[in-house]
């Protein structure tokens, strides 16, 4: 996956914004203030790029068992984050579903109301 399939794909999903909270390399998108993606762009640069995303704790522990790509995450909480490498290696449907299950984590945990302003963008 490259940096613009993975910039478009998170800036898709409904009610995102994408932001640079703790410096100008780290980049983060978040669903409803809450994050659930956020990437190092000087290590796009680098061509050694990789992604946090959240996770549900018992499939990340899958998930790092079976693929070398995907590890605790990184500067984040082991248990519920997973840095993922975009080397090449997972299909970028793959790694789709990967955003897509982090968004979707987020998503539920924020409130009723918040789920529904979001619910009703265009």
């Amino acid at each position: 996956m490259n940096l613009e399939t993975f910039y478009e794909y998170c800036l898709s999903k409904k009610g995102v914004s994408e932001h640079f909270p703790f410096d100008e390399d780290t980049l983060v998108f978040k669903v409803g203030g809450k994050m659930f993606a956020l990437s190092s762009l000087s290590q796009w640069e680098k061509n050694e790029q990789s992604v946090n995303l959240k996770c549900d704790p018992d499939r990340a522990q899958e998930l790092r068992a079976e693929y070398d790509e995907i590890q605790p995450g990184f500067h984040m909480s082991k248990v519920h984050w997973n840095t993922v490498a975009l080397n090449g290696n997972l299909a970028d449907k793959f790694v789709k579903e990967l955003i897509d299950h982090s968004y979707e984590l987020v998503f539920k945990s924020l409130t009723k109301k918040i789920q529904n302003e979001i619910v009703d963008l265009r």
